[in-house]
């Protein structure tokens, strides 16, 4: 059942909550100029789309070609790691500066190849914790760059708890893209890396959108690209947070004002189903926020099938954000400018 919040804490937030996301991106921009794989994706304006929903332009900010890893998490766990590579080289000898490195995450998807693929770039190994509900075809493109895959559970929750328990047993570093009480570091450096996605949004866009829907699992894309859109369009642009209603996570924690564990069935959008959000995402999405809503399987994958047909392949979780501005919005009248971003590319692609 889809559901909708507006949010009462915005511009000032949950002051309980004092880890914010970063919002400088020089950082980021730096350590990419570095790497040659390295380049923009695209800003698509699509008329017939925007057409389709109402409003004036719809920009689609497409990852779905990110670095060769098929979505916008390749700018996360790999800039991580590559920090840490950064803080060790000797000689420029990348490809061996984090030889010996263990780095342990649980992943309902991209994250996961973020993660195995920084790791073999700087010499280091991946294991991926997997629950027995990701297909076995994502768990062998981890392989094949070089990861170990431990399945582990039923749901995303109970692969991170033993991906947790792997590493408090010593068995490498824990790279989560979820935050909570003592695990901020890692997690802020990963949201850090998502911010070169909005600088180039920024770049790329003729005039500032005035509505921006952010699907959210845990809500590191959401809370990265939400700060930077304050940075530089200020308050004007009315931003959405999208979440699956089988994972309200996000929105259930902004009625409670804290931090809030769900529960509901398994969602085919897989890379949003996580029940409990991060800390980090939550405190910078409530001051920067103006929407929290769900949206059902149904919408996605209606939305999905119109992606399709204008060339726009892609999975439930990548165009969630686009099956939100299809639902729409209250006073999002013919005259919007909406952005979205498309985060992965079809599973079968």
């Amino acid at each position: 059942m889809r559901d909708s919040f507006d949010n009462p804490l915005f511009q000032t937030g949950l002051t309980a909550l004092h880890h914010m996301p970063k919002d400088d991106p020089a950082n980021v921009s730096a350590l990419l100029a570095k790497c040659p794989a390295h380049k923009a994706t695209p800003l698509r304006d699509m008329p017939e789309l925007a057409t389709q929903i109402g409003v004036a332009h719809l920009h689609v900010k497409d990852e779905r070609e990110r670095m060769g890893l098929g979505s916008f998490k390749a700018l996360g766990a790999a800039y991580a790691i590559a920090c840490d590579a950064a803080e060790r080289v000797l000689e420029d000898q990348w490809t061996v500066a984090l030889k010996g490195e263990v780095f342990i995450t649980a992943s309902a998807g991209n994250h996961g190849l973020s993660v195995a693929a920084g790791a073999r770039l700087f010499g280091a190994k991946a294991i991926i914790y997997l629950a027995q509900s990701v297909p076995e075809a994502f768990a062998d493109r981890l392989r094949a760059i070089g990861a170990d895959v431990v399945r582990a559970g039923a749901t995303y929750e109970d692969s991170l708890d033993a991906a947790n328990a792997s590493a408090d047993a010593g068995q490498g570093t824990l790279l989560s893209d979820g935050s909570w009480p003592g695990y901020t570091a890692l997690p802020s450096r990963v949201m850090e890396g998502y911010l070169q996605l909005a600088v180039e949004v920024a770049e790329q866009i003729d005039e500032p959108p005035t509505h921006i829907f952010l699907q959210a699992g845990v809500g590191g894309l959401a809370a990265a690209v939400a700060a930077y859109a304050r940075v530089v369009w200020g308050s004007a642009p009315v931003i959405i947070v999208v979440e699956p209603d089988a994972a309200p996570a996000l929105i259930e924690s902004m009625r409670a004002g804290a931090i809030v564990t769900t529960s509901g069935p398994v969602s085919e959008m897989g890379r949003l189903d996580c029940k409990t959000p991060s800390m980090i995402a939550l405190a910078g999405l409530a001051r920067d926020a103006n929407v929290f809503l769900t949206i059902t399987e149904e919408d996605a994958a209606h939305a999905v099938r119109v992606l399709a047909d204008h060339g726009l392949t892609t999975t439930p979780s990548g165009g969630a954000g686009f099956a939100a501005a299809m639902v729409g919005l209250d006073g999002m009248g013919p005259d919007a400018r909406v952005l979205v971003i498309l985060s992965e590319g079809a599973e079968d692609a």
